[in-house]
């Protein structure tokens, strides 16, 4: 029995030596400048890129889709009846008001106003002759005042007459491009036939159906922005040209004219697709930060902001993401500089070191380009330890 003691208290004070030194090389071993210890502060400020909190413009947007138009669309109709002579334009020509765009055959008219202006000038020199005679007392009241309505009746009759001749030769009511052709040399047109349609394209609109609870926000004389299918989704600037009175009673909406003028009309056509983004209660006094700096599930969201050199998590309530913006409704104020990278490694407390933004550091442009797509990592500074 004494021989098990003996042996057994060396070696159990082998054991607690080893695990003294143990514990004295664990504590040895751990690096000076880490943690500190579970939930303890960081020694070594935390590199971090920050940006003021700021008030900016915030809208609400709407998209919906519509078809260029042109402002007017015209229809020349014959006013004459006859043969087409001549057809002076195609599909596709600009023409200007009062332009010739074809001729009818008009020989018959001609012949009749030959002989009513023979008419006018048979009645003109009785009246005349009536009149040198109604003051010698020759003729009576009652003649004088025949052939002075005689007179009247010719003249009338003649400018009856030029005026149907003057439908011979059609012309464009207005300027724009001709969109339509439905009639060749040759052909007997009666009146009323459907000749040529003319589309005034000095301005394009688009009408869009626009919601009851949406349409009050806008104003005639407003900016809207289109995108264009056909331009492969090139944006251009339109205005608000008007807004109809009346909602349709099945379904609503509001139609909105929205129109387009300018050198834009070029590369654009009737009948392309547009779409119209709408900018709905637009505020300009809205709390904005950066989307990436706002953290954590929908209900608890929170950012980070660097006070007095140190780190604090705010809980905020924040609005929908607006291209890269967050509206921040509560838990930050103007001038609060919130953490938009580095945010890794954060702890509430920790020390913050802030660091411009990778876009500040003057390097070449190879180089600019490779911080670009990499992870905005801050690149080790030369002669000092990379972090």
């Amino acid at each position: 029995m004494r021989l098990i003691q003996l042996r057994f208290i060396p070696v159990a004070g082998t054991l607690l030596a080893i695990i003294a030194c143990g514990g004295g090389a664990a504590q040895n071993s751990a690096p000076s400048s880490g943690g500190g210890g579970r939930g303890g502060p960081s020694d070594r400020p935390i590199p971090v890129e920050v940006q003021l909190v700021a008030r900016g413009v915030v809208a609400r947007t709407s998209t919906i889709a519509g078809i260029l138009q042109p402002i007017r669309i015209v229809a020349v109709n014959a006013q004459l009846s006859g043969i087409v002579l001549a057809v002076k334009v195609e599909e596709g020509a600009r023409v200007e008001r009062g332009q010739a765009l074809a001729e009818l055959d008009a020989r018959e008219l001609e012949a009749q106003v030959r002989g009513a202006e023979s008419s006018l000038a048979l009645a003109d020199a009785n009246f005349r002759r009536s009149e040198q005679l109604r003051q010698q007392q020759i003729v009576t009241q009652a003649e004088y005042d025949r052939d002075q309505a005689a007179l009247a009746a010719a003249r009338a009759s003649l400018d009856q007459l030029r005026t149907r001749l003057g439908y011979a030769r059609i012309v464009a009511p207005t300027s724009g491009v001709v969109t339509e052709k439905r009639v060749e040399a040759g052909d007997a047109v009666s009146t009323q036939t459907r000749l040529f349609t003319i589309a005034d394209v000095s301005t394009l609109v688009t009408r869009v159906q626009v919601s009851e609870l949406e349409v009050r926000s806008l104003r005639a004389g407003d900016r809207v922005h289109l995108t264009v299918d056909a331009l492969a989704g090139e944006g251009v600037d339109a205005t608000i040209r008007r807004i109809f009175p009346a909602a349709d009673s099945a379904t609503r909406l509001v139609p909105v004219e929205i129109a387009l003028t300018g050198s834009v009309l070029d590369r654009l056509r009737p009948g392309y697709t547009v779409r119209a983004v709408f900018l709905l209660d637009r505020r300009t006094d809205a709390l904005l930060i950066p989307s990436r700096a706002v953290s954590g599930p929908v209900g608890a969201r929170a950012a980070y902001v660097v006070a007095a050199g140190l780190v604090e998590r705010r809980t905020v309530r924040v609005g929908p993401d607006l291209d890269g913006q967050t509206e921040v409704i509560e838990g930050l104020a103007v001038g609060d500089s919130v953490i938009v990278s580095g945010s890794a490694m954060l702890r509430e407390g920790a020390k913050a070191r802030v660091v411009p933004p990778l876009g500040d550091v003057r390097a070449p442009a190879v180089e600019a380009k490779v911080l670009d797509s990499s992870s905005r990592a801050t690149p080790p500074r030369a002669g000092r330890k990379a972090p």
